[in-house]
């Protein structure tokens, strides 16, 4: 197990020299309620004093609910200041825009949550000088589990290289809500959705197969093809040179 009093002080160090190399005043995330974003955001707040999570509820009713609890929760356990932006209006006034466009199908519906959540953190740090905290864990970025330009865009990111387990031994050590912890990893793209379900393998193989362990020879084929059609989503655009 990890050092989790060094991987504080470790991070928060990082965290301090991102703003000073940015000549930023200060950090914005998205609070979400879940167990990635309150470890972000545990860890701006103990590395910057000006720092905001916004909750983006955006159509799903756990965003209105549990997902809204527990992200108070969260702020209130590490004193971080919340404020609210509601996306839905906005997401129905764009499927409206699109509609003589295309007929969007439904995975591409569910990714215009995440890029108006995108555009929401970006306006605001532009407006107040903060940079957009990432929230993706190592796990997540493995298998390509994130919205491209969506919850994959940010500014810098303190804990991508932490898998789902030592995401939560690091919660713990915090003393994180423990609703948080308990709760079954989602996105809250659509109701009744959880990460696990979704990829069809759990988070404990995901990261057995980064650290070494074993897992079935199925399971090992999901985490494989998942990661290598996932790949794009983790480097810049190519893009063409005449040299």
């Amino acid at each position: 197990m990890r050092d989790y009093q060094k991987e504080l002080e470790r991070r928060t160090a990082f965290i301090r020299e991102r703003l000073e190399a940015a000549h930023a005043d200060g950090i914005v995330y998205g609070n979400s309620g879940g167990k990635d974003c309150t470890l972000a955001g545990a860890l701006c707040k103990a590395a910057c004093e000006n720092t905001v999570g916004i909750i983006l509820p955006c159509t799903s009713s756990r965003n209105y609910g549990s997902d809204r609890d527990d992200a108070l929760a969260a702020a209130e356990r590490f004193g971080i200041e919340t404020r609210t932006v509601d996306l839905s209006a906005a997401r129905e006034a764009m499927l409206a825009a699109l509609s003589p466009a295309a007929e969007i199908i439904p995975s591409a519906a569910a990714n215009i949550a995440p890029r108006l959540r995108m555009t929401a953190l970006y306006a605001v740090a532009g407006s107040e000088n903060r940079l957009v905290c990432g929230t993706g864990n190592r796990s997540e970025r493995y298998m390509g589990y994130f919205t491209k330009w969506g919850d994959g865009a940010c500014d810098f990111n303190p804990i991508a290289d932490l898998t789902v387990t030592e995401i939560y031994e690091f919660l713990s050590f915090l003393g994180a809500p423990r609703s948080i912890i308990e709760k079954a990893p989602s996105a809250g793209l659509f109701e009744g959705q959880t990460d696990e379900q979704e990829m069809g393998v759990r988070y404990a193989d995901v990261d057995a197969v980064l650290t070494g362990g074993s897992v079935s020879p199925e399971n090992a084929a999901i985490i494989a093809r998942y990661h290598a059609r996932s790949l794009h989503k983790l480097t810049m655009p190519p893009v063409f040179s005449a040299e």
